[in-house]
Parts: structure tokens; C-alpha cells; sequence
């Protein structure tokens, strides 16, 4: 099915007759509000975390799925939408969608995939005892800034001056911020920092990286940076700029390098956690579980395009070298 059939299929669903959708079946129903565009693996990732807590779709639950694909105004009204349908779980992805879910109820158990501290954010009283109607998984991306940079200077140690794009607009951008700039002072880097909500934002940002020709690049965290990688990739590529990413699907399809939790499984972990709530578990007494595996992925094709030579030691520390 092509993309914008899938999407529109979807935006349909939002507009079915609420009893309409009550004759399907006598089935439990989850809610899946996603802040970015579907994702295939994140979606067969969290199906397959309800089949090991006992539940597939169509067999023994249904799903109604909300991607907002970076539009956050819609994310309040797409979550009082899967409240107002009654859904037993709401699974969400991204912190603008945790809060939107938080903020539509305070009854149904939410299970959330957050890159920053929940406990920070309201969304649980502590990590050990949520409290509430909330839990989840906490995947600490802007944490890792400082090793991000740290593992990028392993393969350009003569880097001194490095350019930082962040997205203003998401809440780990503060943390990522203040995680480079003190990591970047300690390794005596001077730093340019450029801001990027829309396309055209990063167009105008590369042509700025253009003219200033830094030696790195960092990029920060967000659903539209995910959602434009293929953009962001093609441009690092094209201007011949080393960079850094918080995931793996950016080295996927051509980006030099990322390190961070594997995304894919923080999906399947929040399926895992629907499927116990469904079957009667409080989200008050599963724990928010904090990723401690960090995957390092080099895309070496690119890194030979850009004239690196991979250090051995990198090499070692990788957890997989695209070839």
C-alpha cells in the first residue's frame, strides 16, 4: 500500500461513527498516538511486543492508530479523540504525545516511549512507582550527547570547530543543548549552534553550514529530524560534512554515524507493557524501565565518500559497520 493511501486509510478510521466502531467486535481496544509519519519497523515492533504478551490484532484486540506526523497542534484533540472512544490503553511515542494522552485522561492506563525524564516531565511521581495512570520506557537520548560527540571525535580528532542543529520546538532540545555545549567547552571545540522546525529551516541551515564549512555536525533529537533524515542525510552528504545522529535509521540509508537505544525495541517494549495492562496490571505497579544498552552503528561506505579512515578502535566499539 503506498504511503499516502496508508495515511489516508487512517485519517478515515478517525472519522468512523464511534458505534460503528463498538459493532467490530467485543474486543479490547488500544489507543496509538505516534508524533511522527507510520513507521513499518516501529509498527511491527510493537505488534510483535503484544504477541508476547499474548495479544495480535484482529485475533484478540484492536488498534486504532493516530500518526500526526509532526503536526503537534492536532496531537490534544487526536488523544481526547482515543479518550473519548473508551480505548483501554493508549500507547504513545514521543513526549508531546505522552503529555497530550496525560492531559486527555486521567483514567486510562497510557504506556509511553519518551527520549527525556518522565519524572521531570509529570508524566509519573518516580521511576520506581509511577503513581497514576502512567508508565513506560524511557530510551534517555539527550543524556548521550556528551558520548555522541566523544564517538564522532574518535573518527575526526582534529575537529575544532562544530555545528549543532537542534529543532527548538521539541523538550529534549534544552537537555541535548546543554549536554554538547559543556562536552564540547571540555574538548575545546568552538560551537555554532542553528535551529530547524520545518524543511525549509534545514535547507536554510545547511546553506548557512555552507558557507561557514564546520568540520562536524551534530544533529539533535526530534520526530521531524526522523521523519526529514532522508533530507538531512542527502544534505550532510552532498555539502561532504561528517555527522552524528541520535538513531540508526539515519546510518540505514546513508548517514555517517549514530549511537543511542534502539528505537525499534523501545516500541516493542511498550507493546510488551499494553498487552500486561490489558490484562489487568496497574500502571502503577510496572516500573518506568531506563534503556542501559546503547548501540554505535558506522555507515563505512560514507565514511569512505567522505576520505575517513575508521580507527580500529571505533571499529571495536561498534555494534554494527554498514558496508
Amino acid at each position: 500500500m503506498k504511503r499516502r493511501a496508508f495515511i489516508t486509510l487512517l485519517g478515515g478510521a478517525a472519522a468512523w461513527p464511534l458505534a460503528a466502531q463498538a459493532q467490530q467486535s467485543a474486543m479490547p481496544l488500544v489507543g496509538f498516538l505516534g508524533t511522527s509519519s507510520p513507521d513499518a519497523d516501529g509498527l511491527r515492533a510493537f505488534h510483535l511486543g503484544l504477541k508476547e504478551a499474548g495479544y495480535v490484532e484482529g485475533d484478540n484486540v484492536t488498534i486504532l492508530h493516530r500518526w500526526i506526523e509532526g503536526r503537534q497542534d492536532q496531537l490534544p484533540e487526536a488523544a481526547a479523540d482515543l479518550a473519548r472512544r473508551r480505548v483501554a490503553v493508549i500507547a504513545s511515542f514521543g513526549m508531546p504525545a505522552a503529555l497530550a494522552a496525560k492531559a486527555a485522561t486521567t483514567t486510562i492506563p497510557i504506556v509511553f516511549g519518551v527520549s527525556e525524564d518522565p519524572v521531570r516531565f509529570g508524566l509519573v511521581d518516580s521511576l520506581a512507582r509511577p503513581g497514576g495512570n502512567a508508565t513506560g520506557f524511557n530510551y534517555l537520548s539527550a543524556e548521550l550527547a556528551a558520548k555522541r560527540l566523544e564517538l564522532l571525535l574518535e573518527l575526526m580528532p582534529g575537529a575544532k570547530n562544530l555545528a549543532v542543529l537542534v529543532d527548538p520546538a521539541v523538550p529534549p532540545t534544552q537537555t541535548t543543548l546543554r549536554e554538547v555545549t559543556a562536552a564540547a567547552s571540555t574538548m575545546g571545540l568552538r560551537i555554532k549552534i542553528l535551529n530547524a522546525s520545518n524543511s525549509s529551516e534545514i535547507n536554510a541551515a545547511f546553506a548557512t553550514l555552507a558557507r561557514e564549512r564546520p568540520d562536524v555536525l551534530f544533529v539533535g533529537l526530534g520526530f521531524l529530524f526522523i521523519d526529514r533524515r532522508v533530507q538531512l542525510v542527502h544534505l550532510a552528504t552532498l555539502h561532504k560534512l561528517p555527522t552524528t545522529y541520535s538513531q540508526r535509521q539515519f546510518p540505514e540509508i546513508g548517514g555517517l554515524m549514530s549511537y543511542g537505544a534502539n528505537y525499534v525495541d523501545v516500541y516493542r517494549q511498550v507493546g510488551v507493557y499494553t498487552g500486561r495492562i490489558l490484562k489487568g496490571v496497574k500502571p502503577a505497579d510496572l516500573p518506568v524501565v531506563q534503556s542501559t544498552r546503547f548501540e554505535l552503528v558506522i555507515n563505512a561506505e560514507t565514511a569512505r565518500m567522505l576520505g575517513l579512515n575508521l580507527p580500529p578502535k571505533l571499529l571495536a566499539l561498534a555494534d554494527e559497520v554498514i558496508e
